[in-house]
């Protein structure tokens, strides 16, 4: 039965324009009792498109755990949409997958987690030692607490592939304006202006959607220390928001627009206008995740391009990719957890890498493609000294839409920083205060 608190009894109301129930669309045949059953059948639902990094690996996966189990993999493809908006009804019925990709975070995973509605999976992470192989930020976003906030309780679900927030940067460009790559925050400030003094509006970023919020968070780590981080994203201890963070963030957001980084006009843009600026050329630089790295390579042929870390700051943002989770009443346990491991090998671990994404544990040598390996050895620097420290809008289920909103105003000139901050503030504590 699920577990109902009056803390995730809130989170359930404040979710619910994120997990809406509706009519069921999916079917499967896993077994809905949580006992394991005896058709030697594993069900497993996943989002990813089958050429993608994490299609082309789970497939492989597949074939290597039917021959050495000698059980069937009965794989349903499902769209994110089906699976985020079904989620909580079909886990509670006999309609349940044996194993799934879900979404990480407080309001995703973590409010499945508080329902009852996972498996806790701690005595197969100790059996298999998934945990050796997880940097500790990756093994955040896998542990939720009886109210299904993350980073510390039971482990409900694993990763086997990660993202983060870089700097990308058109290398032909630099060299045309006579720039190096920045190494300190200073030196990045001099680039932003010496492209904008020759009319170049430097920084590519969107208003309408999320990078300008990438930005504005990145601005904040680079104040920042993990403690902050914890705060912010974990509840541990109240967030200043008129604090030496977000008043950097937000006051030097509000700069880089009036000294002309960053145009007015990105309240009217999605990523994607940001993302195409970049492949075309128009703009020099781009903040943003690692799920577009593999576009790049695809699109981008009319200059040479790279990736350099935010210069000065030891936090970037990222997380772990989205989690394994075994259903409560999945009919398949010991399957599926033989099924997590065979993706945690080197050898599918490589094949993420080399097309295209970022394994959690694979060995480099094992990649053979150029630019995979300067993207994964990127990700892996910013691991090695525990930097991930995930994403702005994750504290509550409608931070993003208050994020994007109140930049806007900040862009826009219709807000000051300090009244963005305060706006800002109320909306994160209206939710949080009930987590301390």
């Amino acid at each position: 039965m699920a577990r109902i608190t009056r803390k995730n009894a809130r989170r359930g109301l404040a979710a619910v324009g994120a997990l809406t129930i509706g009519a069921i669309a999916l079917s499967a045949c896993a077994g809905g009792s949580g006992e394991e059953s005896d058709d030697n059948t594993l069900t497993l639902w996943h989002f990813e498109g089958a050429n993608s990094a994490m299609g082309i690996a789970w497939d492989e996966a597949i074939k290597v755990f039917e021959e050495e189990t000698g059980a069937t993999v009965e794989f349903e493809e499902k769209s994110f949409e089906q699976i985020r908006s079904t989620a909580s009804q079909v886990l509670n019925s006999d309609e349940a997958p044996d194993i799934m990709e879900y979404n990480k975070g407080n309001a995703t995973a973590g409010l499945l987690a508080s329902q009852g509605l996972l498996a806790d999976i701690g005595d197969a992470v100790e059996e298999y030692g998934w945990d050796d192989k997880l940097a500790p930020a990756l093994q955040t976003t896998a542990r939720y607490d009886e109210d299904g906030v993350m980073g510390s309780g039971a482990w409900y679900g694993i990763p086997n592939y990660g993202e983060f927030v870089t700097v990308y940067y058109n290398k032909d460009a630099f060299a045309e304006a006579g720039l190096a790559v920045p190494t300190t925050y200073d030196e990045f400030v001099d680039v932003l202006g010496a492209f904008a003094d020759q009319g170049v509006t430097p920084l590519a970023t969107a208003g309408l959607e999320y990078p300008l919020g990438q930005v504005w968070y990145q601005l904040a780590l680079s104040q920042a220390d993990r403690q902050f981080v914890n705060d912010y994203q974990l509840y541990e201890n109240p967030v200043d928001w008129e604090g030496e963070e977000i008043t950097y963030a937000t006051e030097t957001l509000a700069d880089w627009v009036d000294q002309g980084y960053i145009s007015k006009d990105v309240t009217g843009l999605k990523a994607e206008d940001a993302g195409v600026s970049f492949i075309n050329g128009t703009a020099p630089i781009f903040i943003s995740g690692s799920w577009w790295y593999g576009r790049f390579v695809d699109e981008i042929d009319g200059f040479d391009w790279g990736v350099f870390p935010f210069p000065d700051s030891d936090l970037s943002l990222g997380s772990s990719g989205n989690l394994w989770v075994v259903p409560e009443r999945s009919g398949s346990k010991d399957l599926a957890y033989q099924f997590i491991d065979i993706t945690m090998r080197p050898e599918i671990q490589a094949l993420i890498g080399n097309n295209g994404g970022l394994p959690v544990a694979a060995d480099e040598a094992d990649i053979t493609d150029a630019k995979s390996l300067e993207l994964i050895q990127a990700f892996n620097a910013v691991n090695d000294k525990d930097g991930l420290s995930f994403y702005p809008d994750w504290p509550t289920p409608t931070f993003y839409d208050s994020l994007v909103a109140e930049l806007q105003e900040l862009v826009n000139g219709t807000k000051t920083p300090a009244e963005v901050q305060t706006s800002l503030g109320d909306e994160y504590e209206s939710y949080v205060a009930d987590f301390r």
